[in-house]
């Protein structure tokens, strides 16, 4: 069994990749020894101690021994005079030259196994000559009828076509003038016409009515201040003192109004109970928002 060193997977004897992982798994060996697989490039045997690099040095790779290569014997080579002479088809008016003086060719000799007929090749025809007619050269009588057809031939002269005036395209017919275009349709007032939703704070005390500005994103409720200046000025309501200078945020998200406690140092409860700063509440409609203890300066959020 290998265990694969990456998932630790019992894979079976001989295996090439873990089955599980796919990891390649280290080639492995007998030891020696006691029989134990282990893996090729292991320095001792992990069942028996057995050194297994003494054991991989004293053994000597195996040498082929070298085989004789036996030669092919080479028969007789045959003569080039026994061959018989080839006739050789020469056209007329040409002469072979002579091969008196020259040195018969050497043929390469070939192992020839037993005796061996040599096949006489069959004679050459000689093609007969073939006769080229020249052309004949043209009768001073027919060079003399070719002149006399091209004086005849009358003169033809070729006229340049007349120039043609371009045509001027019809003035287009002028376009009817466009009908008055029919005032939009007054909508009857029975159609329901989408209403803005708009948002206030009403002060809980002197039942005064604060909208929110519908164009901001964020409001911040607080006092006159230095760093961020407040959109909701509460330092005109009593007991104001508790309210601090950056105290909430009340964030608009479509139709959705969260609030914030922003830092404060009396907090913000919303319905009593206490915001921790940087949390978003939602309000709804009929929620009281105290800016400090002791319910001193509240408001209550309505939608219309």
């Amino acid at each position: 069994m290998i265990v694969c060193p990456n998932c630790n997977h019992p894979n079976p004897d001989g295996a090439v990749q873990c089955e599980a992982c796919y990891t390649p798994l280290p080639a492995t060996t007998s030891c020696p020894g006691c029989g134990a697989t282990v893996q090729a490039d292991a320095s001792f045997c992990g069942q028996c101690g057995y050194n297994l690099r003494s054991a991989n040095s004293g053994v000597e790779p195996t040498v082929a021994p070298d085989t004789p290569v036996e030669a092919t014997p080479s028969g007789s080579p045959i003569e080039a005079s026994a061959l018989p002479p080839t006739a050789v088809a020469t056209p007329q008016g040409l002469q072979m030259p002579s091969n008196e003086g020259s040195p018969p060719p050497t043929i390469p000799s070939e192992p020839v196994s037993g005796e061996q007929e040599i096949p006489t090749p069959p004679p050459v025809v000689t093609p007969p000559p073939v006769n080229v007619a020249e052309p004949e050269p043209a009768s001073k009588e027919d060079e003399e009828e070719e002149a006399s057809f091209f004086e005849a031939l009358p003169d033809i002269t070729i006229e340049p076509a007349p120039a043609t005036e371009p045509e001027t395209p019809p003035a287009p017919a002028p376009e009817p003038a466009p009908a008055a275009a029919a005032p939009p349709a007054t909508p009857s007032p029975s159609r329901t016409q989408l209403q803005q939703v708009s948002a206030r704070l009403v002060h809980v005390k002197s039942d005064t009515q604060i909208e929110l500005p519908q164009n901001l994103s964020v409001i911040h409720i607080g006092k006159a201040n230095d760093r961020v200046p407040p959109d909701i000025d509460v330092s005109g309501f009593e007991n104001s003192e508790v309210v601090s200078r950056i105290h909430a945020d009340i964030r608009v998200e479509g139709d959705a109004y969260y609030i914030e406690d922003v830092g404060s140092s009396n907090g913000t409860y919303v319905n009593g109970m206490s915001l921790l700063p940087g949390n978003r509440h939602r309000l709804r409609p009929g929620d009281r928002v105290s800016m400090g203890k002791g319910d001193l300066v509240s408001f209550l959020f309505q939608i219309s």
